[in-house]
């Protein structure tokens, strides 16, 4: 693979490394602002398997010759999205909380969606693979807090 595709590979990387820091202080954020024992319980799940996520996204950047990113997306839509958790926090509304963390995941999704449809290596494809399908686990998780906030 050429140096201008690692490149490559290592953007996509970074991207995603920053839609993990953005989980992680949306989900923490969320968790401190909920009401309801079960709703902060899921989002502080999430917390640990996305800081492993993270860290393996760290490595992967380094294994290629990268530096892993330090900070979330400063503004890009995941970041504005883990932002209205914040002013949902402040209002004390478990439902407008949940319904912030589902649209934060909606992007962390389509994040992840967007790398797998860029070329890249197949260790680094399965890994992406697999935390893709932890950012869709995360958002039924969060859809699923909202419809039992709904009754149903």
């Amino acid at each position: 693979m050429a140096d201008t595709t690692f490149t490559d590979v290592i953007a996509t990387l970074n991207d995603l490394i920053e839609t993990c820091r953005d989980g992680i202080d949306g989900f923490r954020t969320a968790a401190d602002g909920v009401s309801s024992p079960i709703a902060k319980e899921v989002f502080l799940s999430r917390v640990h398997l996305i800081e492993k996520g993270l860290g393996d996204l760290d490595v992967a950047v380094q294994r290629l010759g990268g530096d892993p990113i330090e900070r979330g997306h400063p503004a890009a839509s995941m970041h504005r999205a883990w932002i209205n958790i914040k002013s949902a926090v402040t209002l004390g509304d478990d439902r407008a909380i949940i319904d912030e963390v589902v649209r934060g995941e909606e992007v962390a999704v389509q994040h992840y969606r967007d790398a797998l449809e860029k070329p890249l290596p197949a260790d680094i494809r399965a890994m992406v693979e697999m935390q893709e399908r932890g950012a869709e686990l995360n958002l039924e998780r969060a859809k699923a807090l909202a419809r039992i906030r709904e009754g149903g």
